[in-house]
């Protein structure tokens, strides 16, 4: 049975539609501050998710939660009978709520060694000397298999290279005194704000985030972010490993007829301030390639110019809301979001930028064959779900009535480098380095083997099946099984965007 268009305005005498085939072909929501975004965004997640496809966005205002709610609004009943939306009606969508440090929401976590040393170098401002030494350092617990799990790890390896730093530079280069205190300081930083609590087990797995309801209907995926925003690097740099985490999991699929997950990034400017170069070639680069693994992603930001051109240009589907231009870097705004569309005669985009009342927008969408149709002016359709953010106990509810509920809530902090080391110095050994040249076993675990989504299954938190020890035991050997690795399999997979990067993949 084919699947129905997701219906997003209506221009004069005709609904503007976005075909199911090319929501994978990513987007743009953009506007002023007060011009309607959130509820486009809205509208856009309450689609997908009828249309059985689970939605991840990151509620950085704190006004999203009232998406698990139908809507009880007048106004918006009183705009589909004037837009003649006669399938209208208010409804709920299926959500699961997340926060870092948990909650508000299931806790979301990731290792260390996931998170990789060049994302680990943005979040922790480093310079490109530091970064380097970042790198050695997980290269040098890569070689003397050490686990690095949370910050105390790599707190614990930090000194451990410090300590060793004559007999290391042989085989690495040189140790900087100077470098590792930076580190420790940017890390006590990133601790003071609360960062440490992104880093620990069990880390979250992706695929949760793709999840549909019993009657078919996505989930939607809501990261409760309006604390975790005030620390921009971090928000930028956990979304940015959570495309990154899809980009590799998820196997080529080519063109479907409808998207795996859509990926809303709000805020996005912040993925793009003072990254380096190389780092945003890589981000280009995973937006790209991303779309045949059936992912769509959509940026949410209020001026145009906030994004790099190689990314606009790959962003097929597009709602422009209004734009000011009280400066010259307005007016260019203006002006090059008027270029990006493809002409309408019947619409001077460039005039209608600044004029578009609340709730309207420059819509392009592509068509079923991945043409752009020519912009409209347009009326937003109204959202079906409850505008005002859920009450603190609903939402709580929410999360307990989770399937998942009981999997990430309870932390767990299993024998890793900071552990290692201290019995090693407890015990007056000598230190861990690595042995001559032998690059073919040990690390992790002698005779361990990646079995992280093993055998094509995977795993679904069922807290209310298992207890004690098989519980525990279960978690341990889950968690096991994402560090596991060969020597070489860590070297290959070490990186943080997958193998676009041209390196190592990250090490589990």
């Amino acid at each position: 049975m084919a699947i129905a268009p997701l219906p997003v305005a209506t221009a004069r005498d005709h609904v503007l539609s976005l075909a199911p085939s090319m929501g994978n072909r990513h987007g743009l929501v953009a506007g002023a501050t007060g011009t309607g975004k959130t509820v486009t965004l809205r509208v856009l997640t309450e689609g997908f998710s009828r249309m059985g496809v689970p939605v991840f966005l990151a509620d950085v205002k704190g006004d999203l939660s009232g998406l698990a709610r139908a809507g009880a609004d007048p106004r918006f009943a009183e705009r589909a009978k004037t837009l003649g939306l006669e399938d209208w009606a208010p409804q709920g969508c299926p959500v699961t709520f997340w926060e870092v440090g948990g909650g508000r929401g299931h806790p979301v976590r990731t290792t260390v060694s996931e998170m990789g040393p060049l994302l680990l170098s943005r979040i922790l401002n480093l310079n490109d000397v530091q970064s380097g030494l970042l790198t050695l350092v997980f290269r040098v617990a890569d070689d003397a298999g050490l686990l690095l799990l949370d910050l105390k790890d790599l707190r614990a390896m930090l000194q451990h290279v410090s300590e060793n730093a004559r007999e290391l530079q042989a085989k690495y280069g040189n140790v900087s005194a100077a470098s590792v205190g930076a580190i420790q300081r940017s890390l006590l930083g990133l601790e003071e704000e609360g960062g440490d609590a992104l880093f620990g087990e069990p880390a979250l797995d992706v695929e949760d985030l793709m999840q549909t309801a019993s009657d078919g209907r996505g989930v939607v995926n809501v990261l409760v972010a309006d604390k975790l925003v005030q620390t921009p690097r971090t928000y930028a740099t956990l979304l940015l490993w959570m495309m990154s985490e899809l980009f590799e999991r998820l196997p080529e699929v080519g063109d479907p007829e409808k998207p795996r997950l859509v990926f809303f990034f709000d805020e996005a400017h912040l993925l793009f301030t003072d990254a380096p170069k190389v780092l945003q070639e890589k981000i280009e680069q995973v937006v790209r390639l991303i779309r045949s693994k059936g992912v769509g992603v959509y940026f949410v930001t209020q001026n145009p110019l906030d994004l790099p051109d190689t990314v606009l240009g790959q962003l097929g589907n597009r709602v422009q809301h209004a734009l000011r231009a009280f400066t010259p870097r307005d007016q260019k705004a203006v002006r090059a979001a008027a270029e990006t569309f493809r002409a309408n005669p019947d619409v001077d985009v460039e005039t209608a930028i600044t004029q578009l009342a609340v709730g309207e927008a420059l819509v392009s969408l592509l068509d079923a064959t991945g043409t752009p149709e020519p912009v409209s002016r347009a009326k937003v359709h109204p959202p079906r779900t409850q505008l005002p953010p859920l009450a603190a106990e609903d939402q709580q509810r929410t999360v307990r009535a989770s399937l998942l509920y009981g999997h990430y809530e309870k932390a767990i902090d299993r024998e890793s480098a900071y552990e290692q080391l201290r019995d090693r110095a407890a015990q007056a050994q000598p230190p861990l380095l690595p042995a001559g040249g032998d690059r073919s076993g040990g690390g992790w675990g002698s005779g361990e083997t990646e079995a992280r989504g093993g055998g094509g299954g995977r795993r679904r938190a069922a807290p209310q099946e298992s207890s004690g020890m098989a519980d525990a035991f279960s978690g341990l050997a889950r968690n096991a099984a994402r560090a596991a690795g060969t020597q070489l399999g860590r070297e290959i997979m070490r990186g943080v965007l997958g193998s676009i990067f041209g390196g190592a993949r990250r090490r589990r």
